[in-house]
């Protein structure tokens, strides 16, 4: 087992803790809380009934909570085992409630427990998740810029642990620009300190522990056990060997005080027997190698305990994932497979409603253009009829202007008659008389044509003007011919009315053909009426 590995590991879950500290949290939480450095114990008993408390009332984030804190203790006294238990199980409750902050912190706190184990792929892989879910909750503004800094510590010391330098000083750099404009971090400024050591740079390294001291005496003490490790061994490296044991030798009675850190210890004291054989005081360096041995085997050797599986890291968690993804698989399946069912029937019932509207549309179209085709055959019908009336009226009422014309005709050729005869009886008969007479009750042409006209106008109102329109070059005889035309009247019976000879009539029925163009197979009375 790497103890410096494991220095870092509890470095970044002090670091973490933040996160959750100002969550409201029950009154057992609190109370294991307050107890997890006193009596780890007792702490992790209370995080265990909090957490099943918490699963009653169905509280999920504070059943995560419990977890995370059994899971903290358990890899502080290295019981990893169970860490790894508390861990995969406050992950699941986090996936189920999709909590980004949970998840990211428990892929780092997973990716520690396989860096132990020297499985570096699975502990690069949940370091990775923890930085890709921190840069998405950052760029969306979920959290703060800050809130990547763990995220990149963490690598930063993975890779410094297994001396690649070049990834290791690329994530160093990445935690100082993630932390710019935020409150400064004295856990990057102890780390800071250590590798000025490295680089030989001892008062400067110094300067960082100090203040780094001052500010976890106020805010963490139990994390004074790390820092005056580191303190120590900057001393050693100086060559203050006096200086350096102190703070080894505090650095140790710290981790029993607060029952913190206790793989320290094995440093602490290694660090101590390699001072005194340095001082040649091979006794008390016998003293601290016989310390050191002890506390490994207890702590890390096959046999014990808490740590019968230190060497196997289980696979719980990964079955239960895999379980699950099986499980996520079938559900998306049926999901998919119910979406398309639903896919299905909203086509058919889209197909449906699109037919019903198109036939609903087309019996629509055609009932209105039944409507419009009955609404127009009854208008045609009415329009017909009345049309009907009208020619059946104008009909009559020139068959009355027609017998009233012959009734004239036939006055005048009764007085006509009548005239001559009593010209020939010469007898007792005053001829005059008779004449003045005959002549007061016979009417002249002219006067009996425009009584004609004036009922023919009445009656035919249109028949004029229409006559005038289309052949304006028609002489007054002319259209005296076509009004009788019209009334299919004979050349006798138009002779008499006019007071003109029957080959008078013959002459102005030839001219009228020629004026309307036309030839001599057209009728000239089917022409007229037509107008």
């Amino acid at each position: 087992m790497n103890k410096a590995l494991y220095n870092i590991f509890l470095f970044c879950l002090l670091i973490s803790t933040t996160i959750y500290s100002q969550r409201k949290k029950d009154s057992l939480y609190i109370e294991a809380d307050k107890l997890k450095h006193k009596d780890p114990k007792l702490a992790i008993d209370l995080f265990e009934r909090s957490y099943e408390q918490s699963l009653e009332k169905k509280d999920t984030v504070k059943a995560i909570d419990a977890l995370i804190g059994k899971g903290k203790i358990h890899s502080h006294t290295m019981n990893y085992s169970r860490s790894y238990d508390d861990y995969w199980k406050a992950l699941l409750l986090a996936e189920k409630i999709d909590s980004k902050t949970f998840i990211n912190r428990l892929h780092q706190s997973l990716g520690w427990l396989y860096s132990f184990y020297n499985r570096d792929e699975e502990a690069i892989e949940n370091f990775n998740k923890s930085i890709a879910i921190s840069k998405v909750m950052v760029k969306k503004k979920y959290a703060p810029k800050g809130y990547i800094f763990s995220d990149y510590f963490a690598l930063a010391n993975f890779y410094r642990v297994r001396q690649q330098n070049k990834l290791h000083n690329i994530y160093l750099d990445s935690c100082i620009q993630s932390i710019d404009n935020v409150k400064r971090s004295y856990y990057l400024e102890a780390e800071i300190g250590y590798k000025l050591t490295l680089e030989k740079k001892y008062n400067k390294a110094l300067k960082k522990l100090n203040e780094s001291k001052k500010y976890f005496q106020e805010n963490a003490p139990s994390y004074l056990v790390i820092i005056n490790h580191l303190i120590g061994n900057t001393y050693k490296e100086k060559g203050d060997l006096s200086k350096a044991k102190l703070h080894f030798i505090e650095s140790i009675d710290l981790s029993n005080r607060y029952s913190s850190h206790t793989n320290y210890k094995i440093m602490d004291y290694d660090k101590l027997t390699d001072i005194y054989r340095l001082e040649k005081n091979y006794e008390k360096a016998f003293h601290y190698q016989k310390l050191s041995k002890e506390l490994n085997e207890s702590i890390f050797g096959s046999k014990s305990e808490n740590n019968q599986t230190l060497f196997k890291l289980k696979d719980t968690y990964r079955i239960a994932k895999e379980k699950q993804e099986k499980l996520e698989a079938i559900r998306k399946i049926k999901l998919l497979e119910q979406e398309e069912y639903i896919w299905f029937l909203k086509h058919i019932l889209l197909g449906v409603c699109i037919c019903f509207l198109i036939i609903s549309i087309i019996i629509f179209i055609r009932n209105l253009k039944i409507s419009h085709e009955k609404e127009k055959k009854t208008i045609e019908e009415k329009q017909k009829l009345e049309l009907d009336r009208k020619n059946e009226v104008l009909e009559l009422k020139n068959k009355e202007l027609t017998a009233s014309a012959l009734q004239l005709i036939e006055k005048e050729e009764f007085l006509k008659n009548l005239k001559n005869k009593l010209s020939k009886q010469k007898d007792n008969v005053d001829v005059k008389v008779i004449n003045r007479m005959v002549n007061t009750i016979q009417g002249s042409p002219s006067s009996n044509w425009k009584e004609f006209e004036a009922r023919f106008t009445s009656i035919n109102q249109s028949f004029y003007t229409n006559l005038k329109e289309k052949f304006p070059k028609l002489g007054q005889t002319d259209q005296k011919i076509c009004a009788l035309i019209k009334l299919n009247f004979s050349s006798k019976e138009m002779s008499s009315l006019l007071g003109i000879s029957v080959e008078s009539v013959h002459t102005s029925r030839y001219r009228l053909r020629k004026k309307l163009g036309l030839e001599r197979n057209d009728s000239l009375s089917d022409f007229i009426n037509s107008i």
